[in-house]
């Protein structure tokens, strides 16, 4: 399952989506990351849904590869619900389980928090799903740039922030083939005493450790060998161009926001 994690990955298709400039789509991001916030009731939860929804369609990535890489995420989800469910005491009691009663103000509580985290998840997910890792990196360069009077590094730290993401799905990849190779080896990690599970993990955490490290150290050397250093006195192949486009889905998305935040206090 962790192989199947979308947060990370980029698919090359075309979309109204992906053509937009990376700066824009970083700017969208952000924007969304407090609209998500002003949804806080069934009407401005059920509008919060639908565009997000409509963003996944507009991005053509394939829904069956989507849902995939999100179901490890909405496993986090179900379980977020299922707290607040248990222990937000409002509303009326609707049902008691294990000693639990489940109130109906932590159901309605618990649903608006699970929808807020898996439509922040998809907005962060559509981020690297439609955007070239050439043009993350230009694009969070371009938003510390200002920084560089300041002696900020803007094209090293935008460069460590983009191979950060990118290398998520790399990393997770690499879990999920040590955790298989541990298992084939006999370790067990869901039986046992909390002690001996801790003892168990050892065996996945220090090979990852290593392998990323290892990693790491392969592309510092491959960086090296291509003479890198740094941003200094480079020069870009391809040049971001804010276009109409870019600011209308700007434009949009503020609209939105407004839209949720009036219905909010209606």
């Amino acid at each position: 399952m962790l192989q199947n994690i979308v947060i990370g990955q980029y698919v090359p298709v075309e979309s109204p989506i992906h053509r937009l400039d990376a700066r824009s789509k970083i700017l969208a991001v952000l924007l969304m990351a407090v609209v998500v916030f002003l949804a806080n009731d069934v009407v401005t939860n059920a509008i919060l849904v639908t565009f997000v929804s409509l963003l996944v369609l507009l991005s053509k990535v394939p829904l069956r590869f989507f849902i995939k890489g999100m179901l490890p995420i909405f496993i986090l989800i179900a379980f977020t619900f299922i707290l607040h469910a248990l222990f937000t005491n409002e509303g009326e009691v609707l049902f008691t389980v294990l000693g639990f009663s489940v109130y109906s103000g932590g159901v309605i509580q618990g649903l608006f928090i699970a929808i807020r985290i898996g439509a922040l998840v998809v907005i962060a997910s559509l981020l690297t799903l439609t955007t070239s890792p050439i043009d993350l990196t230009d694009g969070f360069e371009a938003y510390l740039r200002p920084f560089k009077r300041f002696g900020v590094p803007s094209h090293e730290i935008a460069l460590m922030m983009a191979i950060s993401i990118r290398l998520i799905p790399t990393l997770l990849l690499e879990a999920d083939r040590i955790l298989k190779a541990q298992s084939a080896r006999g370790a067990d990690f869901t039986k046992g005493s909390l002690k001996t599970r801790l003892n168990t993990m050892t065996a996945f955490i220090i090979p990852l450790f290593v392998r990323s490290f290892k990693r790491a150290e392969d592309m510092a050397t491959a960086m090296d060998a291509r003479g890198y250093r740094g941003g200094e006195g480079r020069t870009k192949l391809r040049i971001l161009k804010w276009q109409g486009k870019d600011t209308v889905a700007i434009v949009l998305i503020v609209l939105f926001g407004c839209t949720l935040g009036m219905l909010r206090y209606v």
